[in-house]
């Protein structure tokens, strides 16, 4: 996260583009930047259960983060030709041009990946039980046949933008489940496996992805040392802030 922050202010300075492709060892639950974790989830049942927690830069629900690629996008706000205007509003058209890419790269390993069309999450019926970020697909997220594949996020910061997410290889999202405090909604995710009948690797999902952005992609060396924000990011009091 640490890193991912770092490369927000890089862009923010340069006006460079990056990608980075990386995994969670060990597994880990992460939470959105302004999610209220300590109402949604039992933070001894965690402890208990032994698993690494975190919370992200970038904003939506939490994720289980295993048998995944997870991204990381960050650019000036203009990168992919879109206006520079202010809220969530303006945050659309990134979103869905960089899923437009990962859809793109996912179709080259044969599986039919497709953009969500816009609309809005049913009213009252269960938001509040919408713990995990792919409970349910919404406008410009990455389907197959219906089920979201990858779960995404974003952050302005100056003039540049953080986009990550997670593109699920396998597995599933049910640990948030066994440590949510309210019964929550039967998750709308799909995994590459399960779309294509067979093992998936890291590997494989990565070069497809280098291979389809290919010269847009910025070369750069990650931080040595870690970035100054690495101790927020470790630190509980940022994790459990809500």
């Amino acid at each position: 996260m640490a890193i991912d922050a770092g490369l927000l202010e890089q862009a923010d300075q340069t006006s460079r583009v990056f990608l980075r492709l990386y995994c969670f060892v060990p597994s880990c639950l992460s939470f959105g930047r302004n999610e209220p974790a300590r109402k949604r989830y039992d933070r001894d049942a965690i402890a208990r259960l032994g698993i690494d927690v975190v919370r992200r830069p970038t904003g939506g629900r939490a994720v289980w983060h295993e048998h995944e690629v997870t991204y990381a996008v960050a650019g000036p706000i203009t990168a992919f030709g879109v206006d520079s205007g202010r809220g969530a509003a303006c945050c659309a058209p990134t979103y869905r041009a960089i899923h437009r890419r990962l859809a793109a790269a996912l179709r080259t390993l044969g599986v039919d990946a497709t953009l969500a069309p816009d609309h809005h999450l049913p009213s009252s019926t269960g938001l509040q039980r919408l713990n995990s970020c792919f409970a349910a697909p919404t406008g410009g997220e990455v389907l197959v046949a219906g089920r979201k594949l990858i779960g995404s996020a974003q952050l302005r910061h100056g003039q540049a933008f953080l986009q990550h997410g997670s593109i699920l290889l396998d597995g599933s999202q049910d640990v948030i489940e066994s440590v949510s405090r309210k019964p929550q909604a039967a998750s709308a995710a799909t995994t590459l496996s399960a779309a294509l009948g067979r093992s998936v690797t890291w590997d494989e999902v990565a070069d497809a992805i280098i291979t389809s952005w290919g010269d847009d992609i910025t070369a750069t060396t990650l931080h040595r040392p870690p970035p100054a924000s690495t101790g927020r990011f470790s630190d509980p009091a940022w994790t459990w802030r809500r």
